[in-house]
């Protein structure tokens, strides 16, 4: 949003939260979230067409576009728990955008979300519509934007997508937000497409990306095995010109917010099929009738996991808004696209595989236990260039060493220590929902508990690597490849380990220092390797 102020300054761009806090951080010269760039631009925008409000109904109530990018997460419990994603939060934004909205209005899901939502949520603005003549137009524009890139991305996109109902309204809408992209990325990279292609294409992009990386991620463990080098088999596949040379890189995992979360929810569409909605209207339902017997019957054997309950909610939205919403579910009839659903979610299944994997090399290789041994983290966040730990590899691996009760000393020139330990303390799919105080802060993350005693955060990597038995590389931040790794290597326990996860270190020169060392698909280090 702070790119549409910063190349349309005669467009009035107002985020709303309703988390003082956030709203404060935004106003202040310490934003809440680390982007390269992003500084820049807020700073050049903010007081003049940008603003930062927790006046959700005002700002709302006078937009005439409102992008609504809350909280998409994956369910954590009830029908779809694991896969599915909760529109809780959509849902309340729609109820609260037709309840002061006295104008009509363009409303845009920024939003990762299933297919067909944008049919639910114009059923919501409809039927709670109270002001005659009042018009929603919903759209769909997905970002297709990479953490630690997303500044460059948004000022130069390879394209953007809007799609709309294709119908008088709804190419009108569509071409009203085109016009505003088009002040500054070329006509022929602003693609229309209709409702249902624009929201199935923003989870279709990120699990294809995703699937290039666990496809080479596959072909790593078999490097290994055979002697053959990834890095080597990477090259030679992405000089195909049918092929390309991104996303080939092998390591421990992806991470993000996006690519885990993405795939599972186009494997629960696929299982379930068609979306039909229902809605909690305090303690009721209503279901298509057809339905209910068989519902019913199902949610009779989860009831001890459905709660009904209000929810609060940190999110943001141009022009709009984020609030405390009501629950909401989605419920699909089945079209057996079994076959589809299990091919998206092997390539989940082959990431939680990398990173079982890697686990499993840092204890074989250090004489199978790892109980009381120091090992160094070095990078916590998913990818290097951002502080955004959503998913990423390293909670899952930190966790594995944890359980066989290694002892962490953790660095990230980025993520800071509460996060670390909220991170370590979640369970899985928790991070995307409110939380209600519990986590970093929380009773259960205090210094006396197992896990918080068990994992140090420190100021540096030198600091991390002293009195370690190994290191383990989880993010690829370019400040690791310039270490010291003699003055390293000579605080380290012998014999000295490094398993690196990214292969972003010179392997034979570590080798040349003394070092142990184990790269993702590459050829096994002597002593690694089993006979």
């Amino acid at each position: 949003m702070a790119m549409i102020a910063f190349k349309c300054p005669d467009v009035t761009v107002v985020v709303v939260d309703i988390n003082q806090a956030r709203i404060d951080a935004w106003n202040s010269d310490a934003l809440p979230i680390y982007e390269p760039g992003l500084e820049e631009v807020v700073q050049a925008c903010r007081g003049r067409n940008l603003f930062f409000s927790t006046d959700t109904h005002k700002h709302v109530g006078e937009a005439d576009i409102v992008f609504v990018s809350v909280n998409t997460p994956t369910k954590t419990r009830g029908v779809g728990a694991g896969r599915a994603a909760d529109l809780t939060y959509w849902e309340g934004a729609a109820r609260m955008i037709a309840a002061v909205s006295k104008t009509s209005k363009i409303v845009v899901e920024k939003s990762t979300v299933p297919v067909r939502t944008a049919e639910a949520i114009e059923k919501v603005l409809t039927r709670n519509n109270s002001h005659p003549g009042v018009r929603f137009d919903i759209l769909s524009n997905p970002e297709f934007l990479a953490e630690g890139t997303a500044m460059e991305d948004l000022a130069k996109p390879d394209r953007v997508l809007i799609g709309g109902r294709d119908d008088e309204h709804g190419r009108a809408a569509v071409e009203r937000l085109a016009s505003v992209y088009e002040r500054w990325i070329p006509t022929e990279r602003v693609l229309r497409a209709n409702l249902w292609s624009a929201e199935l294409s923003k989870l279709t992009a990120n699990a294809m990306l995703a699937q290039r990386v666990s496809s080479m991620n596959a072909i790593s463990a078999l490097c290994e095995a055979t002697g053959a080098d990834v890095e080597q088999v990477s090259k030679c596949v992405g000089t195909d010109s049918r092929i390309g040379p991104k996303f080939l890189s092998s390591s421990v995992g992806f991470g993000g917010s996006c690519f885990q979360k993405d795939i599972l929810n186009l494997v629960y569409i696929c299982e379930s099929g068609k979306v039909s909605v229902f809605f909690h209207f305090g303690s009721g339902l209503f279901l298509p009738l057809a339905r209910v017997r068989a519902r019913a019957r199902e949610i009779e054997k989860q009831k001890k996991q459905l709660t009904l309950y209000p929810r609060s909610l940190s999110v943001s939205l141009s022009l709009s808004l984020s609030l405390s919403l009501f629950s909401s579910s989605f419920t699909h009839s089945s079209v057996g696209l079994t076959q589809v659903a299990e091919y998206w979610h092997s390539v989940v299944a082959i990431n939680d595989y990398q990173k079982q994997r890697f686990v499993s090399r840092v204890i074989e290789a250090m004489f199978n236990t790892i109980a009381g041994k120091r090992i160094a983290v070095l990078g916590f966040a998913f990818k290097k260039d951002t502080g955004d730990t959503r998913e990423t590899p390293a909670i899952d691996v930190c966790k594995g060493l944890l359980a066989d009760r290694a002892l962490l000393a953790v660095f990230d020139p980025k993520v800071t220590e509460a996060q670390i330990h909220e991170d370590l303390h979640l369970e899985k799919f928790a991070w995307d929902h409110p939380r209600g105080g519990a986590g970093a802060s929380g009773p259960d993350a205090s210094p006396s508990t197992p896990r918080a005693r068990d994992v140090e955060v420190v100021g540096s990597a030198l600091e991390a690597c002293r009195g370690a038995h190994a290191l383990c590389v989880m993010t690829e931040w370019d400040e690791f490849k310039g270490l010291d790794f003699e003055k390293i290597y000579a605080s380290m326990v012998k014999p000295a380990f490094v398993f690196d996860g990214r292969n972003v270190l010179d392997h034979a020169r570590l080798r040349e220092i003394g070092f142990i060392v184990y790269g993702i698909g590459k050829p096994l280090d002597p002593f690694i390797k089993k006979d």
